[in-house]
């Protein structure tokens, strides 16, 4: 016991620069509070007394912000970063050192009893305010970017972002993940088009203007459009 109390205390300075000391850790951390009710929890919930697990969750949730059924099934070197607003329904099951922030919801998509919520493997990192919804699986080492809605499996190794989430290359050479936002240089094909047409855009606004110039310099007179003043050149609008 003491022994996984103090592993889970050194996974919070292990992916927290914030974590200062062990005494602040075991006072001020919420998603250590959650995790330590839930280990309660969980065991009076696998043991019968169903009702004592749901009052022990309960509380902890009014503690902590943080909301995990008793009946979920957590691996270790498990970390809730700051944790306001952390969802995780019953049958959700989440492997060895995952990560979650704020406003995740490991939620389900049906009344219907049975496993109805997602399956996190291990070393999954899940971004702030993401909801991953269904009994789907997130691969091991895989990733979901900040607010994304995951519905459908991710495989190892991926990284799902936006609504509904797609798998997108991050470029990542140093292992690392952005939490409340992809890496900027995520090669998303939505966004790339997007720019591309912005691009677009803004290049045939210009054509239209330089050929709007190019007949009234000629004489053309075209509704609409104010006439303008040009230097002898005949290329250069003159600006008062």
């Amino acid at each position: 016991m003491f022994e996984k109390i103090s592993e889970e205390i050194a996974v919070v300075f292990e992916r927290d620069p914030a974590a200062r000391s062990t005494w602040e850790v075991v006072t001020c951390y919420p998603g250590f509070h959650a995790l330590l009710a839930h280990r309660l929890s969980h065991a009076l919930w696998t043991r019968g007394f169903k009702w004592l697990a749901r009052w022990v969750s309960h509380w902890a949730r009014w503690l902590t912000g943080i909301e995990i059924h008793p009946g979920v099934r957590i691996g270790r070197r498990f970390f809730i970063d700051h944790g306001m607003g952390v969802v995780i329904g019953e049958t959700a099951e989440i492997g060895d050192d995952c990560t979650l922030y704020h406003g995740v919801t490991l939620g389900g998509t049906t009344w219907n009893k049975g496993k109805r919520h997602p399956t996190l493997k291990n070393s999954v990192v899940v971004g702030a305010g993401a909801k991953i919804l269904g009994p789907i699986t997130i691969g091991e080492n895989a990733k979901v970017g900040s607010n994304a809605v995951v519905v459908k499996d991710v495989p190892d190794g991926a990284t799902a972002i936006g609504i509904p989430a797609r798998l997108v290359e991050t470029g990542d050479t140093d292992g690392r993940f952005a939490a409340y936002a992809v890496a900027r240089d995520a090669n998303d094909p939505v966004a790339r088009a997007m720019h591309a047409l912005i691009d677009h855009s803004a290049d045939t606004d210009k054509r239209i203007e330089q050929i709007l110039a190019e007949l009234q310099r000629l004489g053309l007179k075209i509704e609409g459009v104010e006439p303008e003043q040009f230097d002898a050149s005949g290329l250069n609008r003159i600006v008062d």
